[in-house]
This record gives C-alpha cells, structure tokens and sequence, in this order.
C-alpha cells in the first residue's frame, strides 16, 4: 500500500495511513510481547514496546513540525524505529519466546511501515 497522505500536509497526523499502521503495529507488538516471560518484562520486552510506540509518536511529532527538514529528521526516526523492531522480533524469535507464525503480522505491518516512510521521507525532499 502506497501512502500517498503526505502529498499534502496533513491537517491532523491521524489522517496519515502510515501513521494508522504504526499504531496497528504497537498494538501487534504488545501483544506479542505479552506472551514473553515475565523476567523479561524490563528487558527485551520493554525495549520492543518502547520502539514500537516510538514509531508512531515519530510520525505525529514530525507531521507538527513547521519545517520539512525538521519533518524528515522525524521520520528518519520513525524509520530506525522499526529496523530496530525488526532486529528485537529477530532475536525474539531466536530465543524461542515466539514463533514465525505468531510474528508474520507483525512482520507484514513492518515491512509496510518501512515502505510508506521511505517514500514519505523521500517526498519531503521536493
């Protein structure tokens, strides 16, 4: 999917598609991350949600920002964001707290993000 939202600034970030996955993408995570074990609860787990919600609140940061080189630095945010989602789902994955299946959404809706934010960073540089 395309997000074609950020051809025009818009009027409130909640109108921006990507930033409608990044919070579809927290909810994901959280979920997951909920099956972890608890010792993990103040480590892999919270950094996990920590990066997820961080996505999100980088878009809508951005999008407030009167400048679009200002914009771009927050998306630019967003976007290691979720390489370093990626990177903890990965090691999750690797430790056995969840399995391919389980993290096929989440990994979809990563994927997707990452898309939609290199194409909006790539825009804000017209």
């Amino acid at each position: 999917m395309v997000d074609n939202s950020h051809r025009r600034r818009a009027a409130s970030f909640r109108e921006l598609t990507v930033w409608q996955f990044a919070m579809d993408l927290a909810v994901e995570i959280y979920a997951v991350s909920g099956r972890f074990p608890r010792d993990e609860r103040f480590g892999l787990t919270a950094q996990l949600r920590r990066a997820a919600v961080s996505v999100a609140a980088n878009i809508a940061e951005g999008n407030a920002r009167h400048s679009r080189a200002e914009y771009r630095h927050f998306v630019s945010v967003a976007h290691g964001s979720v390489a370093e989602i990626e990177t903890e789902l990965s090691l999750a994955e690797r430790l056995r707290f969840a399995e391919g299946d389980e993290l096929s959404k989440v990994r979809a809706l990563s994927d997707s993000i990452s898309r939609m934010l290199t194409n909006l960073r790539r825009s804000l540089h017209d």
